[in-house]
């Protein structure tokens, strides 16, 4: 693994934010996706450059409004990528029995994650089914970050749904029988390690991998008030409360529902993209691609809070 492609496991000192002049930023677009579910594309800004808080306030709009922000043609070093995410909020750190992705032995997680195919990379070159980052933890975090540095000729696309459409477009009676529905779903990374049959939905008669933090399964933003559902496609999951072959039946309808392809968004990745997700209101897959091509992008997640 060469140095440029390192996570980043320090906590490096805040930059001198003190200035004498106000910062200004050029021009800049933002444009809907189009035949998109969702998103929106930033062209003509330099995440590299300080922003000016109308910028950054008119990001967040543009975030709140799209799910997903699609940012060209960039070029950051680790210390700019952290900067640049940073107006956005904290970052995400797990707690240390609480494992996720790129979490060392001591419970560390990297600020900047290496999402690669090569010599210290994760998630390697296999499918990634549907899912919310960091969903079975306590505070799951509330937004993403991927850049990417070096990408397939082919393949290698993420797909984003939008989990506000999901909901919207449930039968009213299918609504109404989830509402007030608590959803756990456990861990996988603690599956990685304890081994023993992959489940889409928790068998009673085997003691739970890893600690329960039940969630909504209808969540509220906390930001724009909308509904979402907040169900991943293929991780084990149990609904608190109902019995397990009701639960499972209820999951399973809502997964199929939610697969359809209308409600994703596919981005083909070019070398400079950065992409920032909603990890509420949208879930992401990748399909498997060719293990000799190389996919190297670096993810920063940023804290979040507890799900109502």
């Amino acid at each position: 693994m060469t140095d440029a492609y390192a996570p980043v496991l320090e906590r490096p000192a805040p930059t001198d934010v003190a200035r004498r002049e106000p910062i200004h930023t050029p021009p800049f677009s933002i444009t809907p996706l189009q035949d998109a579910p969702l998103g929106a594309q930033i062209q003509g800004l330099d995440l590299a450059q300080p922003l000016s808080a109308a910028t950054v306030l008119r990001l967040k709009a543009a975030f709140a409004q799209h799910q997903i922000l699609v940012f060209k043609d960039q070029q950051l070093s680790d210390r700019q990528y952290l900067d640049a995410a940073t107006y956005f909020g904290p970052v995400f750190r797990s707690e240390a029995d609480v494992p996720v992705l790129a979490s060392t032995e001591q419970g560390q997680t990297p600020d900047i994650v290496l999402v690669a195919n090569i010599e210290g990379g994760y998630t390697g070159s296999g499918e990634l089914t549907a899912h919310s980052d960091h969903h079975w933890t306590p505070y799951p975090s509330k937004a993403s970050f991927l850049y990417a540095l070096e990408v397939p000729a082919h393949g290698g696309d993420t797909y984003w749904s939008n989990q506000y459409q999901i909901y919207d477009e449930l039968p009213e009676a299918l609504k109404q029988r989830i509402e007030g529905l608590q959803l756990i779903t456990y861990n996988p990374f603690v599956r990685r390690l304890v081994g023993g049959e992959a489940r889409l939905y928790r068998d009673p008669a085997v003691p739970p991998i890893s600690a329960a933090h039940p969630h909504p399964l209808v969540g509220t933003h906390p930001e724009t008030g909308r509904r979402f559902l907040y169900l991943d496609q293929a991780t084990e999951v149990e609904l608190v409360g109902l019995p397990a072959e009701e639960g499972a039946a209820l999951i399973a309808e809502l997964r199929a529902h939610s697969q359809q392809p209308r409600f994703f968004y596919r981005h083909q990745w070019s070398v400079g993209d950065i992409v920032l997700w909603d990890n509420l209101a949208t879930t992401h897959y990748r399909p498997a691609f060719d293990p000799q091509s190389r996919r190297v992008l670096k993810r920063i997640s940023l804290a979040g809070g507890r799900p109502f």
